[in-house]
């Protein structure tokens, strides 16, 4: 009977010792820091980004310029075919005209087809490169702020469709973001403080 109140004495005697040390451990480690949510609307800042504004300015120009090429080419073809109907079938005026017709429409659908195909790659690959820059800044603002997480913040514009609010759903991720760091207006001010885009 001494034997079994020893060991059971000795037990709660080393579980007791445990117990004092994993208290005093965890009281010695610091607090962990508070977690601090930053939030940044990307669609905000490239809405108000003074940089594609200035870009999306340079393609309205661009494209502009290109349409007035085209209309020009055009009607070069119209005088060309009016040419042509002058000619008799057949003759040697009347096959060079034939020829430099078609190729003044070969030149143009080539050309309408490059300018269809050339307005998304640059637009894509601007957006990359801005977007690029814009994660670089949020990294750097979040940083200086004390920030450790930092969520897209992009409220839905209403109305839109079924196909558009299925993709809202998806991707509409942060509901609610009371007393978070909002880091959309800074993160505009260093992207418009950076380089000029390129045409």
């Amino acid at each position: 009977m001494n034997v079994r109140v020893v060991m059971i004495g000795s037990l709660i005697c080393v579980l007791a010792l445990f117990a004092t040390f994993e208290y005093s451990h965890a009281a010695s480690e610091p607090a962990a820091a508070p977690v601090r949510i930053g939030i940044v609307s990307v669609r905000t800042v490239f809405n108000t980004s003074k940089r594609h504004a200035q870009y999306r300015a340079q393609v309205l120009a661009s494209q502009s310029r290109a349409k007035a090429q085209l209309e020009d080419l055009s009607k070069d073809i119209d005088a060309e075919e009016a040419g042509l109907k002058a000619l008799r079938p057949g003759t040697a005026d009347y096959m060079n005209q034939l020829q430099t017709v078609l190729e003044k429409r070969s030149k143009l659908e080539t050309q309408q087809e490059y300018l269809k195909q050339q307005r998304p790659l640059e637009d894509k690959n601007w957006m990359e490169q801005l977007y690029q820059e814009a994660l670089k800044i949020v990294k750097d603002v979040a940083k200086e702020k004390g920030v450790t997480l930092v969520l897209e913040r992009t409220e839905p514009e209403f109305p839109v469709s079924p196909d558009e609010l299925m993709m809202t759903f998806s991707t509409h991720k942060v509901l609610y973001a009371e007393n978070c760091v909002d880091l959309t207006e800074e993160v505009t001010a260093r992207l418009d403080a950076g380089q000029a885009p390129k045409p």
